[in-house]
């Protein structure tokens, strides 16, 4: 059976075949990710490109570039020399030119060679394309990923464990990227609201804020190169009958959003079927007040699915939908199976919302007391 990068190699060589490419080099850091089965070749985070590439040949090569500061490392902790054929040079040559690169791996490839990133005015970049053959995931990266979101998940319990009224925004912010640290998380967004605050922004950046009745939790949690989403909130005490309601009607789009997450749908089908479900749930409106998410992996969303969306769900993809209503939220990230979507975000500590769709029962977050 092929390796994982054997897989994804052959992948890129059939885009190189119809495209007529004769190397594909990969410098920024997701697709670094993925390429290697979950390597990091990234230092300043700052910066989408990396410190080290991956060349792939059309004739199924591979190498692994980088400078005489960051090859040593690279192999040592990063990548193997019998998976990816190391090419060094000095970090003076490197500077030298802005086509240094470029022309060193068109000198190894024999002929045109393409770009993920824009390392170079005259060299395509075809990072689209490469997000397109990155996202139908393998058996490897399936296991990851369900440790991910198990492992996000239990992260994310375990902050309400620390957190009570009086800490601020920011101070829980604190205590989540501590609990995923734990696990060798990175949370690329870190979202946390308190009390109006979780009414008034979609996207709450943590502030001095303090928390007193209730605070919801945001995390694109990042492993391997592997992103999973989740969104958690708690109240003290029982929260409002209003709050309720709105999340349970939250949990009914996200449950008609994974029942027709299916191989060959359309992001515009998905769209339309969200739409619909708030419109059953008697908030027509809250569909035009945030995006509903989409495909995900190694972007925080690959595709956001949109009223014109031409993107097409397949099986092994991985989706993270992100309905809300005006002070409530239900997200978590799923797999696409033969057998309808995994969750793999759940978590054992909330409370479940169970909607039934023909038959089938989709459990979304609740919200927990504390």
């Amino acid at each position: 059976m092929d390796s994982e990068i054997d897989i994804k190699t052959e992948r890129l060589v059939d885009l190189m075949r119809s495209n007529g490419w004769s190397g594909v080099l990969l410098n920024g850091q997701p697709n670094f990710a993925w390429i290697t089965g979950g390597a990091n070749n990234g230092i300043d985070q700052s910066r989408d490109n990396g410190i080290a590439s991956i060349l792939v040949t059309q004739s199924g090569q591979r190498f692994l570039l980088a400078n005489n500061i960051e090859m040593p490392r690279m192999l040592a902790e990063e990548v193997s020399s019998e998976d990816f054929e190391p090419a060094d040079y000095s970090w003076q040559d490197e500077k030298s030119s802005s086509q240094f690169l470029i022309k060193l791996a068109s000198d190894l490839s024999s002929g045109k060679v393409v770009t993920d990133l824009l390392l170079d005015a005259s060299t395509p970049t075809v990072d689209a394309s490469i997000s397109k053959i990155r996202r139908t995931l393998t058996e490897p990266e399936i296991e990851r990923f369900r440790s991910l979101g198990r492992d996000s998940s239990n992260a994310l319990d375990a902050v309400f464990d620390r957190i009570t009224p009086g800490q601020t925004e920011l101070e829980i912010a604190s205590l989540m990227r501590s609990e995923l640290d734990r696990y060798d998380i990175r949370s690329v967004v870190t979202l946390v609201a308190a009390d109006e605050r979780i009414a008034n922004f979609r996207h709450p950046v943590p502030t001095s804020n303090k928390f007193e009745k209730s605070v919801m939790l945001v995390s694109c949690a990042q492993r391997h190169g592997l992103i999973a989403s989740l969104t958690r909130i708690a109240t003290v005490g029982p929260a409002t009958d209003e709050m309720l309601q709105r999340t349970e009607a939250a949990a009914k789009v996200n449950a008609w959003l994974w029942h027709l997450t299916r191989d060959g749908v359309t992001g515009s089908e998905l769209y339309e079927t969200a739409a619909q479900a708030y419109a059953d749930a008697g908030f027509p409106a809250e569909i035009d007040k945030h995006h509903q998410g989409g495909a995900t992996g190694y972007r925080t969303r690959e595709w956001l699915a949109h009223p014109t969306s031409t993107e097409v769900v397949g099986y092994d993809q991985a989706f993270a939908w992100n309905p809300s209503i005006t002070g409530t939220k239900v997200e978590e990230t799923v797999i696409v199976r033969n057998d309808g979507c995994e969750v793999i975000t759940a978590s054992s500590r909330f409370p479940q919302i169970v909607t039934a769709i023909e038959g089938v029962d989709y459990a979304s977050a609740g919200i927990l007391e504390i």
